[in-house]
């Protein structure tokens, strides 16, 4: 899908998608642990883990002490959601860790997607007002009010990292610790600081 087809606007329906995805479930494999969430009987759920529906658990993911999902997620296969992290309208791919103290809503991560302690999505401007992607001088509109980032399999979020609404990490690439980044990186890229990004040596 290209950037500028607007890949946010799959958020606008994931709550029905969600929904229609559940019926097709095998009930063999699948629990049904409260209204709207279904859990693989082979996910490990924390009790104090708070989850509200619609979600889905699958095979092998782990929702660890004191997470919180907000309804309206998709937890892929063997992912790891863990202590403190919050997860709003966001699909998590399989093999992607989110250990601790993360924030990340409106968002959709690949997979094998690592989040450092404290990594932030966020999908909220400060003023409010619509979020657009920045690509070089150029800013393309998301229509939506709430757009985290697009994140490409095998990426790596720094500890403390911020990114900043609509924006775009592509497979492979990498964001250092303590970083606010907003825009776009482009595949086995690395964020050293500010908006100064370097290619990767070892694709």
């Amino acid at each position: 899908i290209a950037i500028k087809d607007n890949p946010w606007l799959t958020l606008d329906s994931l709550k029905d998608e969600i929904r229609e995805l559940a019926i097709s479930l095998d009930r063999d494999e699948y629990y049904l642990l409260k209204d709207e969430v279904w859990v693989h009987r082979d996910a490990s759920i924390a009790p104090s883990a708070y989850i509200e529906g619609p979600t889905i658990v699958h095979r092998g993911a782990e929702l660890r002490h004191s997470c919180y999902i907000r309804g309206s997620v998709i937890v892929g296969e063997g992912a790891v959601i863990g202590n403190s992290v919050e997860l709003k309208n966001a699909i998590i791919g399989p093999e992607s860790k989110i250990p601790h103290f993360s924030y990340i809503g409106d968002s959709i991560l690949g997979e094998h997607v690592h989040f450092g302690a404290g990594a932030i999505a966020s999908n909220v401007r400060g003023d409010r007002k619509d979020a657009y992607m920045r690509l070089g001088d150029e800013r393309i509109p998301t229509g939506r009010r709430k757009a985290g980032a697009l994140i490409g399999d095998w990426a790596e979020i720094g500890s403390n990292a911020v990114l900043n609404p609509a924006s775009i990490v592509s497979m492979h690439s990498q964001i250092y610790p303590l970083v606010s980044f907003r825009g776009f990186v482009p595949p086995y890229s690395i964020v050293k600081d500010g908006m100064r990004i370097a290619k990767k040596d070892d694709r």
